[in-house]
């Protein structure tokens, strides 16, 4: 393991997120609530990165996320919307040469993440409103995604949730 990426894991507590295998800690969660419970906002951190293995499943959320990138490598997320369209984005810390600082990934649109091959780490941040919660969560699986989006077919085959993996335990919250 680096030693940049074991000092990254100790100085946020970072651990896999359930299901999606994302290194991560909640950093946020508003005391305001909604009357079902669910908070006004949350936010995390997350690190990618190949040892530990680290990357983010194909799952999709019941609100729009934003992504913030911090440092290190650049990331791509691959995105597959409602109508079976995808996209790219590369996220990184040059933005002359066109990595984003931000992205914003709608309520509803499956999305998946990793390291740019050959990267070391990524440190990256995710923030929503109203907040994550576990219930807010369901993750992609293969026949489901490679049915909507056929053109996918080689990243659904690397990051596609387990068949009997698509929710987070029970009562999950950051």
């Amino acid at each position: 393991m680096l030693e940049e990426v074991r000092a990254l894991i100790k100085l946020y507590g970072l651990e896999p997120l359930p299901v999606e295998g994302t290194l991560f800690a909640g950093t946020y969660r508003s005391r305001g609530e909604f009357p079902d419970g669910k908070p006004h906002g949350t936010a995390m951190v997350g690190l990618y990165c190949e040892e530990p293995r680290s990357l983010s499943l194909f799952h999709r959320l019941a609100a729009d996320e934003v992504w913030h990138f911090y440092s290190g490598d650049p990331l791509r997320l691959v995105l597959i919307h409602p109508d079976g369209s995808s996209e790219e984005a590369v996220m990184g810390g040059d933005p002359l040469a066109g990595q984003l600082a931000q992205f914003v990934v709608p309520a509803g649109t499956w999305q998946a993440g990793e390291l740019i091959p050959g990267g070391r780490y990524a440190l990256y941040g995710c923030t929503m409103a109203p907040g994550f919660t576990g219930g807010s969560f369901e993750g992609g699986v293969r026949e489901r995604l490679e049915a909507l989006c056929p053109e996918r077919k080689a990243d659904l085959a690397r990051l596609c949730c387990g068949s009997g993996e698509t929710r987070m335990p029970d009562g999950f919250a950051t």
